[in-house]
């Protein structure tokens, strides 16, 4: 076993509140610099941005998982990361159909760019990302199982877009087995407050929609028998 740094929450340009230095090739360059060998990008209910990461990442050495950050229903953010970037896409497939399609307004939003992995535009999204899907916090991760994948809620110390917020707590019916805090969230004190973290692993992500909060980031690291996309989530499944 040995300790990889990561990051498994990281928004690109595609999340509109994500700045638009955000490009596949920025993150990995960053995450590098920050001594990451793990790294997440989950925009905003899609994954669309993902095989530019991916190809970027795979070239510089670091291992880089499709992931997105749902909004259920609850308005309840919850980080979905997939073993295989074809269940990542099915997935975005599957949200875009079970969410309202509302135009974006860039001037007010933000732009949502698809990049390629030369960080070239291809695209932009016109529906807006920023809205909760139809999918419910307890069935999440269940799933997201359908498509190689698993879930954990996000940012559950925030007083805004947590499972927390929206629930009072994290329900048993959504069967989830981790939970991530902010980096700088005093983990005992969250666990007063949330007892049932006291039975649940927990990951410490950035979150970052910045280059700049991505570079002063301390990573935290996992213990893995290999620096794989399959040993992370086999960790994060308890297996």
């Amino acid at each position: 076993m040995s300790a990889y740094p990561y990051d498994l929450h990281i928004h690109s340009c595609l999340s509109p509140c994500g700045d638009n230095d955000m490009t596949p090739n920025n993150i990995v360059g960053m995450a590098q610099i920050s001594g990451l060998e793990i790294i997440a990008v989950t925009d905003h209910n899609t994954c669309k941005n993902a095989p530019a990461v991916l190809k970027a990442a795979q070239e510089a050495g670091i291992v880089a998982i499709p992931g997105m950050e749902l909004c259920t229903s609850e308005e309840a953010h919850v980080v979905c990361l997939f073993e295989s970037l074809e269940g990542a896409m099915e997935f975005d497939r599957y949200i875009y159909d079970n969410m309202p399609h509302i135009k974006n307004k860039p001037e007010i939003f933000g732009e949502q760019r698809v990049l390629n992995e030369n960080d070239e535009l291809v695209g932009t999204l016109p529906d807006l990302l920023l809205v909760a899907s139809y999918i419910g916090a307890d069935q999440v991760k269940a799933l997201c199982e359908q498509y190689g994948g698993t879930a954990f809620p996000a940012h559950v110390d925030r007083d805004s877009y947590s499972i927390t917020a929206a629930l009072g707590s994290i329900p048993p019916e959504g069967g989830y087995t981790f939970a991530e805090v902010t980096r700088d969230a005093d983990l005992e004190e969250v666990k007063r407050r949330y007892p049932e973290l006291c039975s649940m692993g927990i990951v410490r992500d950035s979150d970052s929609h910045y280059l700049d909060t991505l570079a002063a980031s301390v990573p935290n690291s996992m213990e893995l028998p290999e620096k794989s996309v399959r040993a992370v989530l086999k960790v994060l499944l308890g297996m």
